[in-house]
């Protein structure tokens, strides 16, 4: 098939499936549209680079940027306000619900000042910013349930669809040949295989509860789980195909979260909480014990240097760090740091590959904690969602799990990273009016898909017959 009949009907496929998907009970505003560009672009390549500009080849353009990138992305955020402005109350009773949050992004500004690069870290600054606006923008919906499946879903089925044409009919875009090793490797919409790996898994764990959704569903049945079954199993072979062991563990995790918690009888909340703790004693031990490490990577099929993450973090850690506040918010790879690195390592390493290291390099421990607190109060609001709203709790408590988790041996608490995005969406408190919401959409659920069989007619009470006169002498 000749490239451009491959994009063709790539195309007429996206809309068939979209329209297959479609409910048109389900409504949501245009502008959620904003934060779908968003967490596409962060996923994908900048629109400079899809036009054909280069990549950042030196650590002097890691300082500049590109001003067409940066333009896009300030009307995004500038149409993003607008519309937030615009929903006025409602914004406001989320932001008064997330002090965590807010302090943490307050603490990011106040670090600009101390920041050797001032001017590149306000910059950077604003994206995290842009973050916020597009989290908002899905959250204050008429329906942040809905809104949040359609947000997900959309996302999916514009980058999965898409990474397979680029792999199969455009391969000097969809793939690449590893600098390590000479294999090769996918990338699709991303930059490289990891990246590729992260879309799938945040693709196809929003489809996979989809799924769950469906299959509880009374209605409209057939058609929905035939899109987004199709969509499913373009995930599984593009997560397969992207050979990325983080994105495949932590799609295996979130995956039997969602089916347990969202297919199966309600477990209490205090199995999952015993859950919870199980994972992070797991990671502790991994990162304590000595050769427990080494076990863990090797069993995932991987050397245990975690190709040349190890080295990194020693060579990292003896630079000038500042271990109470950090460097600066997105300032510690530039300059003089960033030189020394890239005269080191020829593959041009611009991020620690660990987002606790990155986020202490940045931020210092003050940074840490804060985001400590950050994965406390969101694992409390995920589950209060969870009490009201199993399906949606569920994808929310998934997340909230699996991105520490990714972060051990990958930088995605940063600027766009697309896990980074969806960490900040889930931890995002509701207010009462929306909980109440979720509730009432649970029972809904609970009436039209999993309630009891109907009491046998032998065994219903009946009203008493009324004999004619009675009302008479009653009366």
């Amino acid at each position: 098939m000749p490239p451009s009949l491959a994009l063709l009907v790539c195309f007429i496929g996206i809309v068939g499936l979209s329209l297959l998907d479609r409910d048109p009970e389900e409504r949501t505003s245009p502008a959620l549209w904003l934060p779908v560009i968003w967490l596409a672009l962060g996923g994908t390549r900048n629109v400079s680079t899809w036009l054909g500009g280069a990549a950042n080849s030196s650590a002097d353009q890691m300082l500049e940027g590109s001003p067409l990138d940066r333009n896009i992305l300030s009307l995004l955020i500038v149409l993003g306000i607008g519309v937030l402005i615009a929903r006025g109350q409602r914004t406001r009773d989320v932001l008064r619900q997330n002090a965590p949050l807010l302090l943490f992004f307050f603490y990011c500004a106040a670090s600009v000042v101390w920041s050797d690069f001032p001017f590149v870290a306000l910059k950077r600054l604003t994206k995290v910013i842009g973050n916020v606006v597009m989290v908002l923008l899905v959250l204050t919906d008429v329906a942040p349930a809905i809104s949040l499946k359609r947000f997900l879903t959309r996302t999916a089925f514009l980058l999965i669809p898409s990474s397979i044409l680029l792999i199969k009919y455009y391969p000097d875009w969809g793939r690449y040949y590893d600098h390590w090793e000479g294999g090769l490797y996918y990338s699709g919409v991303s930059t490289d295989k990891n990246m590729l790996g992260v879309i799938c898994l945040i693709s196809g764990l929003a489809i996979l509860s989809r799924f769950i959704e469906t299959l509880r569903s009374a209605t409209q049945r057939t058609r929905r789980l035939l899109a987004i079954g199709t969509v499913l199993a373009m995930d599984l072979y593009l997560i397969n195909l992207a050979h990325s062991a983080t994105s495949m563990g932590c799609f295996m995790i979130g995956g039997a979260l969602i089916t347990v918690l969202g297919l199966f009888r309600k477990p209490q909340p205090w199995i999952i909480h015993l859950a919870v703790a199980g994972l992070s004693a797991i990671a502790l031990v991994a990162y304590t014990i000595p050769g427990a490490w080494e076990f863990l990577i090797e069993s995932a099929g991987r050397n245990t240097t975690l190709t040349g993450r190890t080295d990194l973090w020693d060579d990292i850690l003896r630079l000038d760090t500042q271990p109470w506040l950090g460097a600066g918010f997105e300032s510690f790879f530039l300059g003089d740091r960033l030189q020394t690195l890239w005269n080191k390592y020829w593959w041009h390493p611009n991020e620690s590959h660990n987002g606790y290291l990155e986020t202490y390099l940045t931020l210092g421990r003050v940074g840490l904690g804060l985001l400590a607190l950050l994965l406390v109060t969101g694992y409390r609001n995920a589950m209060n969602v969870y009490r009201r709203d199993r399906v949606s709790g569920a994808l929310r408590v998934a997340f909230l799990i699996i991105a520490p988790i990714y972060n051990l041996t990958e930088a995605a608490f940063k600027v766009m990273n697309p896990i980074w995005i969806i960490f900040l969406l889930v931890v995002t408190a509701l207010p009462d009016s929306e909980l109440q919401v979720h509730g009432q959409k649970d029972a809904s659920q609970l009436a039209s898909g999993d309630s009891p069989p109907p009491i046998p007619v032998a065994f219903r009470l009946r009203p008493a017959p009324v004999r004619a006169g009675a009302g008479r002498r009653a009366s």
